[in-house]
């Protein structure tokens, strides 16, 4: 079932320690089939040197096992969450990258200090607000895809413009038309986490970049009548 997806989702996964985004295995990426409405995810707690395309677990939009010999991913219930509310996705990434993580731990959004952040995020890459006691008591992993979708809808924010998330005193999320993309997207949020933590190391006042700087970077790969790239 899904060969095509899981293949995709295997060699997504694979290319977490491949690309240093992951130690040991904190990290994980699922892909969903829209038109059959299943996701495919990277089982919980299996080493990546041991994984295979036929140990990805297939389930449906509720959480129900529909193939696999393993347990899924516990960050499951996150990913479905955001496949619902973000209709636009179709592959999900979460890791615990250090850069990112960093700044998720410091609660602070990533500023777009310059071009780099700006080809790939419109604006700063947010992050999310801590989740009480009583939502972590609730459902942990359920209540973490809340938050990320209150954090997009209080501040009005188009997940295709923005790809990325950094849960506070957890680590980043990101996403994409596809499991590679978004595993590309978690690969640009790190080395962007990476430089804006250079920058306000040498200048702690540096401002973000001209907003008109930041729009024609972005609009350039990604708007209307973008024309970076060979179309």
């Amino acid at each position: 079932m899904l060969k095509k997806l899981k293949e995709a989702v295997y060699e997504a996964n694979m290319l977490l320690p491949k690309m240093h985004l992951v130690t040991f295995t904190w990290g994980n990426v699922s892909g969903i089939d829209r038109e059959k409405g299943l996701i495919v995810i990277k089982p919980s707690g299996v080493e990546y040197e041991n994984l295979k395309p036929e140990d990805m677990v297939v389930l449906d939009l509720e959480g129900n096992k529909v193939e696999g010999h393993y347990n899924p991913s516990t960050d499951t219930k996150t990913h479905l969450h955001l496949y619902k509310v973000f209709p636009q996705i179709g592959g999900i990434v979460h890791t615990h990258s250090p850069y990112a993580v960093g700044w998720g731990q410091a609660g602070r959004d990533i500023p777009c200090f310059g071009t780099t952040h700006a080809d790939y995020f419109y604006g700063p890459v947010p992050c999310a607000r801590s989740l009480t006691k009583e939502e972590i008591e609730a459902d942990y992993e359920l209540n973490t895809g809340v938050v990320i979708e209150e954090t997009f809808r209080e501040r009005n924010l188009d997940p295709v413009y923005v790809p990325a998330v950094i849960c506070r005193n957890h680590g980043p999320f990101t996403w994409g038309k596809t499991p590679d993309q978004a595993v590309y997207h978690a690969g640009v949020l790190e080395e962007v986490a990476k430089m804006a933590l250079f920058t306000i190391s040498i200048d702690p006042a540096t401002e973000p970049a001209p907003q008109h700087i930041q729009d024609k970077h972005f609009m350039r790969k990604h708007g209307p009548n973008a024309y970076y790239g060979q179309g």
